[in-house]
């Protein structure tokens, strides 16, 4: 009896330590003010759950407003420090390599790939960089714009022959076509196998909980990646055993990198770079294009100068069917103010993730406090509270272009990380404004449009889904 009795002290003082020690986690220092939830769970599930506004998830915004803007949490059985702080942020992305280091958890690994590029460091990330670069860089996207110009034109057509077009769908489909044809020569029409059905299946798990069991969205999520892998690893396979003469394509570029001696890239590597790279550039700019085109919809005024400064550009053209020429592209103010507003708002990548390689002490002059993030220890920078910051963007929630007309933080600063910040900035920022402005040119200058369905937009910690939002497109010169 005695020894049951003592058993049971035993193992109630054990968890009882085991419970404190989890919500009073070792620090050599002070930690910032906050709660590591419930064991092993954290605050994992207040974390997952989705935002129906347009401003700061409320995981954030509950605990900003019961901390400040710098607190603690743990989340999926991570310590994770969040910081809303732009002068935090801003140093946590500069100080990459040396203070930090790009993170993310072993469930988002599982899903991009062990070896993706945001899971690896150093020499090796700065040598996939520069190979991306070679296609998404200024001489490549300079030799690309016709081409991109032709897909908006035959999409648009396209769409105005229908009797409406879900915007997000249409525009994902659009994109993803053009990339898959300039990354691996993917032809969706001559292939007997859909490789962007795959990606749908992924997409729609993506920013779920994390249980992979049969049935579940996360479940799904990774049979699309797998089955997504299949079928670029076997296109990797066959293009290996019948090389092209003349190399047309990045995957012609990556099997010579392969296959070069001493070569550091391995087929694994390569074909996460490829998976990523064909979620990152459809997925997200579908997503700011619909959202763009919504904002014009509610916006007369936007829409009037957007299609004024596109229709001088035609006026000054001697031939006014002419394609759009690089100059032209460049001369688009107006247009790049509107897609940081656009990005701004968006907030598609609403969480980024490091780790701390070594203890940081930094000043909290919110709660005017000295803390420690410690090393090991994840940090979540949350580019909507700095977006979304009063302080700094007046009426925050409106959209409004016109606030960019003085503003130099055209790609990354304290104040504005939609594409990232710091030697981790997105390789593929200079793409999607790109298609976005070439695709507005051509939707503004030759085409009406009307709402038939609004749509709703669900926000989750990773990304938003503009949802059934359905327009009718007229061309002007049939309403004229």
């Amino acid at each position: 009896m005695w020894a049951l009795f003592i058993w049971a002290s035993l193992l109630l003082i054990s968890i009882t330590h085991w419970v404190y020690s989890w919500r009073n986690p070792k620090c050599r220092g002070k930690l910032p003010p906050g709660s590591m939830g419930f064991p092993l769970l954290g605050e994992t599930i207040q974390f997952f759950k989705p935002n129906t506004t347009s401003d700061i998830p409320p995981f954030v915004r509950e605990r900003v407003k019961k901390y400040g803007p710098i607190f603690k949490t743990n989340l999926v059985g991570r310590p994770v420090i969040v910081s809303t702080d732009p002068d935090l942020s801003y140093f946590v992305f500069q100080q990459e390599g040396r203070c930090f280091q790009s993170w993310y958890p072993d469930t988002f690994t599982n899903i991009f790939g062990k070896k993706n590029v945001g899971s690896l460091h150093g020499f090796m990330y700065k040598y996939l960089k520069s190979m991306v670069l070679t296609l998404f860089g200024y001489d490549g996207l300079k030799k690309m714009l016709p081409q991109v110009e032709l897909t908006a034109n035959k999409r648009l057509e396209l769409w105005s022959n229908q009797e409406s077009v879900e915007l997000k769908d249409a525009t994902a489909s659009m994109i993803f076509d053009l990339t898959a044809k300039k990354l691996i020569s993917h032809d969706p029409d001559k292939s007997s196998e859909n490789l962007r059905a795959n990606f749908v299946a992924f997409i729609q798990g993506l920013i779920s909980f994390p249980f992979d069991i049969p049935g579940t969205a996360y479940h799904k999520c990774l049979k699309g990646r797998e089955n997504a892998m299949k079928m670029l690893r076997n296109m990797l396979q066959e293009r290996r055993k019948k090389p092209r003469k003349n190399p047309s394509d990045f995957f012609d570029y990556v099997i010579e990198e392969i296959q070069k001696e001493g070569t550091i890239l391995t087929e694994e590597i390569a074909l996460d770079l490829m998976f990523v790279l064909l979620f990152a550039s459809f997925e997200t700019t579908s997503l700011a294009l619909t959202l763009a085109i919504k904002f014009l919809s509610d916006d007369p005024a936007v829409l009037k100068r957007l299609t004024e400064e596109h229709e001088t550009i035609l006026k000054k053209r001697e031939d006014a069917d002419s394609g759009l020429t690089w100059e032209e592209y460049k001369s688009m103010t107006y247009t790049f103010q509107f897609i940081n507003e656009t990005a701004r708002l968006a907030n598609i990548v609403p969480a980024i993730f490091r780790k701390a390689l070594i203890d940081i002490k930094f000043k909290d002059l919110f709660n005017d406090a000295d803390y420690t993030i410690p090393a090991g220890w994840a940090v979540m920078v949350c580019p909507p509270a700095v977006h979304l910051n009063p302080d700094k963007y007046e009426d925050p929630l409106v959209f409004n272009p016109s606030r960019w007309e003085e503003s130099k933080a055209n790609n990354a600063s304290k104040h504005f990380m939609a594409f990232g910040g710091g030697m981790r900035f997105c390789v593929g920022t200079d793409f999607t404004k790109l298609q976005m402005a070439v695709f507005l040119h051509s939707l503004v200058t030759k085409y009406r449009w009307e709402e038939i369905k609004g749509g709703n937009i669900l926000r989750t910690p990773g990304l938003q889904f503009p949802n059934g939002y359905h327009v009718k497109l007229h061309k002007k010169d049939e309403i004229d």
